[in-house]
């Protein structure tokens, strides 16, 4: 097989997951997110590792990413995070999924097709917009909702959810206007007569920093995979003490072809980068068809005998070059880390996101699927 693959530890993603819970405590349920493929981890083998840790809820985006689950065997709550559309109503009731849900028709349409397959009263979850205007229905809107939510005995209201916009700004004032709105809206709902068994407001950045928004369940997907947003305060101190999370994921090549060039040598397209000195190169088989960002020409780095070499050149489709010259003894076959860490080296996930001028997300979730993901336990 081509020679570039990615290696994710199931042991160090449960272990995350054993240090979220831990830092919320017993009686905050952490819904695991493995939407987007997991964040390009996989999500199939991810999932299953996390239910078998322990988690009660798996997060997803939609209603294909839910079946995914089911058809591998994953039995845990999974819950879809921005609803499900229009003629999928079947699927979510059939395998078992919960919605978020606050348009009418979502109401309507899940509220028949429970009906019909004879799974009353079907659980959904409530979306709030509290201001991130985006998805759910604004604090104004939800008495109506209500209203209409009484008229269907089919649902059953399990959960209320809202989403902060920035939870890693520690002093950030929308964040407490958000989490006012979203305990107006508690109130509301417990004096229509609701008891919706739970309330869930917190992702990563807010499970880590912000105790004030864990209700009884929080929601996190960066940290399960090793990472946060950076966390930024205006005040002159906004002391926190984050759980502790470690990289799940290594990207890995291998050296297949190695030339010495002169000094003034141009590499790869447009000559973009131009030898000043006599060189040793070595070509890898990765590129941007894989995931590995055009940004990172003649700026990135990789390690190499736990050495730094530099990516020099433009990144193709489907192959990269780096400098080895002062690296010892290379040769055909060597593996190179692209992401992840060596005995006393390390290229993570922000790393690259910096000199992309992007997030980790971003990083991850790019890997291509022509890459194969090896699972270690």
């Amino acid at each position: 097989m081509r020679p570039t693959w990615v290696e994710v530890s199931l042991a160090r993603l449960r272990q995350n997951f054993r240090n979220l819970q831990q830092h919320v405590g017993k009686d905050v349920a952490v819904c695991a997110v493995v939407k987007a493929d997991a964040y390009g981890h996989g999500a199939v083998q991810c999932a299953r590792a996390l239910e078998q840790e322990g988690a009660t809820w798996l997060g997803v985006t939609s209603t294909e990413e839910g079946v995914c689950l089911r058809d591998a065997g994953v039995a845990t709550h999974v819950l879809l995070m921005t609803g499900y559309w229009q003629g999928e109503e079947k699927e979510v009731v059939n395998h078992n999924l919960t919605p978020l849900v606050w348009e009418r028709w979502h109401v309507d349409s899940l509220a028949k097709a429970a009906v019909k397959l004879a799974r009353t009263p079907f659980p959904i979850h409530l979306k709030i917009d509290t201001g991130m205007a985006r998805l759910g229905a604004s604090c104004r809107h939800v008495a109506e909702f209500l209203q209409l939510l009484k008229t269907n005995p089919a649902l059953e209201l399990e959960g209320v959810a809202t989403h902060l916009k920035s939870a890693e700004v520690l002093d950030a004032s929308d964040v407490t206007e958000q989490l006012t709105c979203f305990r107006n809206v508690q109130n509301m709902i417990e004096a229509a007569g609701f008891k919706p068994t739970y309330y869930h407001v917190a992702n990563t950045a807010a499970l880590a920093s912000r105790r004030e928004a864990w209700n009884n369940m929080v929601r996190s997907g960066i940290g399960l995979y090793g990472y946060y947003l950076r966390f930024a305060c205006d005040r002159t101190s906004c002391p926190i003490s984050v759980p502790n999370v470690e990289p799940v994921l290594s990207w890995k090549t291998r050296v297949i072809s190695l030339r010495e060039v002169g000094a003034n040598q141009s590499i790869g397209y447009e000559g973009a980068y131009v030898t000043s000195a006599p060189a040793r190169l070595a070509a890898l088989p990765v590129g941007y068809g894989d995931g590995l960002s055009r940004q990172l020409s003649s700026r990135g780095r990789v390690i190499i005998h736990d050495t730094y070499a530099r990516i020099v050149g433009n990144i193709a489709m489907d192959i990269t070059v780096i400098d080895v010259t002062p690296v010892a003894d290379v040769k055909l076959g060597d593996e190179v880390i692209l992401l992840g860490s060596s005995d006393h080296r390390g290229v993570s996930a922000w790393e690259h996101a910096d000199l992309e001028n992007t997030i980790p997300y971003e990083v991850l979730c790019r890997i291509g699927r022509r890459v194969p993901r090896e699972y270690l336990v």
